[in-house]
């Protein structure tokens, strides 16, 4: 199996009608769920769930992986929060004390839409990480150890507003959980917000066997503040990082995560260029 690509729908639109059409016409054959008509996917109800799956099933797409939310919350009894990175929290607002409940939605929604990678994060960023990097492999311990009964894939991605944020943090925690059922998000544009060359830096102290998934995006940065902008005409090395996937044998998906307005604010067109880009680059 080659390299394929797919999206995380409301990049393109709310509307998931709106989203998989424009996806589908790209050429694109994966879809990540996160938010569907203005709610978290976390949060939807079965019937909400199953139209959204009659949507992207009829259009010939594969749901590959549940974006949830889980970990993205206060770890309490911590260090203060770094307050230099935006908390984007996708219309989910739920707390340390829910994240059994929705570790439990979550398996339901993968098992109901087939998709196999559970993405989790590592609890908002606080201004010691290594002072919660015992808490935070705990939880991912767990979550493995849940997902491995349900023969599911927990999906850590590294994210500049978490504790995990880059390869170096990412390869601790996978070293310290070493399980079948914990692989890698790998957000190049993510590590590159928090201060690490993502390619070929980062990437080479990954092993690629625990790379379960890729997100796609592009940006500068002004200070912290990353700024979005079509894929490939940013700072990040994608073409590198493309080039070296090929050579490893990656044979996942890699998901657009547009993050830019795109022009004039029509972020519907902006995630068409981005997707464009991605297919011409991937090849």
């Amino acid at each position: 199996m080659s390299i394929q690509i797919g999206a995380i729908t409301d990049e393109f639109s709310p509307d998931i009608a709106v989203a998989i059409e424009a996806m589908r016409e790209l050429g694109m054959k994966g879809a990540e769920l996160r938010m569907v008509n203005g709610k978290n996917i976390i949060d939807l109800t079965d019937a909400e769930l199953d139209a959204a799956l009659a949507v992207v099933h009829g259009a010939g797409l594969q749901v590959i992986a549940i974006a949830s939310p889980l970990l993205k919350c206060t770890l309490p009894d911590a260090p203060p929060i770094d307050e230099r990175f935006q908390q984007d929290v996708f219309a989910a607002k739920h707390t340390f004390e829910d994240q059994p409940k929705l570790a439990k939605r979550a398996f339901e929604i993968a098992k109901r839409s087939g998709a196999k990678i559970v993405r989790v994060f590592s609890y908002w960023r606080v201004m010691d990480p290594p002072a919660v990097f015992e808490r935070v492999v705990d939880a991912l311990q767990d979550l493995s150890d849940r997902a491995g009964e349900h023969g599911l894939t927990i999906g850590i991605e590294n994210e500049h507003a978490c504790n995990i944020a880059t390869a170096h943090d990412t390869a601790r925690v996978l070293a310290a959980v070493d399980h079948e059922n914990l692989k890698v998000v790998w957000d190049p544009a993510n590590a590159y917000i928090s201060g690490e060359e993502p390619f070929p830096t980062g990437y080479h102290v990954l092993e690629s066997r625990r790379i379960a998934h890729i997100h796609a995006k592009d940006c500068k940065l002004d200070g912290h503040k990353p700024v979005w902008g079509p894929l490939g005409e940013g700072d990040v090395d994608w073409k590198g990082q493309f080039a070296a996937l090929k050579q490893d044998g990656y044979n996942g998906y890699i998901h657009l995560e547009t993050h830019w307005a795109g022009p004039g604010g029509n972020k519907l067109e902006g995630s068409k260029i981005c997707g464009r880009n991605l297919k011409n680059m991937v090849g």
